[in-house]
């Protein structure tokens, strides 16, 4: 290749890379901490079979960072857990999740 055809690629394909530096990936957890219209918020119960969202449960580039709570699970990513009356039905499964989740402390959301 010649050298007036890379100086005349070379700023086509620096602009390229601007571009794709930009693109940023996009969470499956929503603004409104919903995940396909389910809040991911409320009454919790774990369930086997029939959730409404499959869960892993992981230490490190989460969806979701979701604090255990006794009761008043009213701001994004608290969980009270409950046998009736959920909110949300969980699945907990080891591969191919709907969010990774990280338990924490404090601090929970996105």
């Amino acid at each position: 290749m010649n050298k007036k055809k890379i100086i005349f690629l070379l700023p086509i394909v620096l602009a390229a890379v601007a571009q794709l530096s930009f693109i940023t990936p996009t969470s499956v957890v929503s603004d409104d901490c919903t995940f396909k219209g389910k809040k991911l918020f409320g009454k919790i119960r774990f369930v086997e079979s029939f959730p409404d969202v499959k869960v892993q449960f992981v230490e490190s580039f989460p969806d979701l960072k979701v604090k255990f709570v006794d009761s008043f699970a009213d701001d994004c990513g608290e969980w009270q857990v409950v046998e009736s009356f959920p909110d949300l039905k969980v699945q907990i499964v080891n591969s191919f999740p709907d969010v990774k989740v990280k338990v924490v402390d404090s601090f929970p959301g996105r």
